[in-house]
């Protein structure tokens, strides 16, 4: 089976299970997933699975980064433009941050393993990613100099959301964060700030790896 077919079955599989942003369809369409995979794991690219990259992090599955990314995105029309300034919390391997990437204007994004993010730099530049600015930190404090932002999505799920990141959202932006225990379930939360109010919605029941605050790997 060719890669374009097995993208194809992916994204016949993202809409069966309810994605129905276009836009966002259409950028997982046409990004190699597979790039960000070890050559052995790679004919595995398009299954809708998360799969491991490493320093037990994995990359999510398809399905959970159209979700998050349709989530943040909301009801924003195609004539508004991209989303200004997102921020995104646990880089990984990079592929949610070259999904994000196409669909905003900037994107900044922290990661916590060094040799992780130095994949992922790579990984952008062969997709000639140019709008993202990366740094080696501990995500749960965010990028504070860069903020307010318009979008926050995170793919690491801390026991509770940090204040840094709440802080952090502009008036009308949109958090999207995995929050719990992975023995005691997590919950995909999307957070509205209006104001001073934020406003909670529980999205979908999920499995990532934890935030671990206060701690940077190199």
């Amino acid at each position: 089976m060719t890669s374009q077919r097995t993208r194809e079955r992916m994204i016949a599989s993202l809409l069966e299970k309810g994605i129905k942003n276009w836009a966002v369809l259409d950028v997982m369409r046409t990004t190699p997933r597979h790039i960000f995979l070890d050559e052995a794991l790679s004919h595995r690219a398009y299954e809708d699975t998360a799969l491991p990259i490493g320093y037990s992090q994995t990359i999510s599955q398809p399905f959970v980064v159209a979700r998050m990314t349709e989530a943040v995105l909301g009801n924003r029309a195609p004539e508004q433009g991209k989303l200004p300034r997102v921020l995104e919390i646990g880089t990984g391997c990079g592929y949610q941050t070259a999904v994000i990437a196409q669909l905003a204007e900037r994107v900044w994004t922290v990661e916590r393993i060094q040799p992780l993010l130095e994949k992922a730099r790579r990984n952008l530049s062969l997709l000639n990613v140019r709008n993202v600015r990366s740094k080696h930190d501990d995500g749960s404090l965010g990028w504070a100099e860069h903020g307010p932002f318009d979008a926050i999505i995170a793919a690491a799920a801390p026991q509770q959301v940090p204040n840094e990141l709440m802080a952090q959202l502009a008036d009308g932006g949109r958090l999207v964060i995995p929050v719990g225990s992975e023995r005691g379930g997590q919950e995909l939360l999307l957070i509205e700030r209006e104001g001073d109010a934020f406003n909670r919605q529980v999205l979908e029941a999920v499995n990532f790896v934890p935030l671990y605050i206060g701690q940077v790997q190199y």
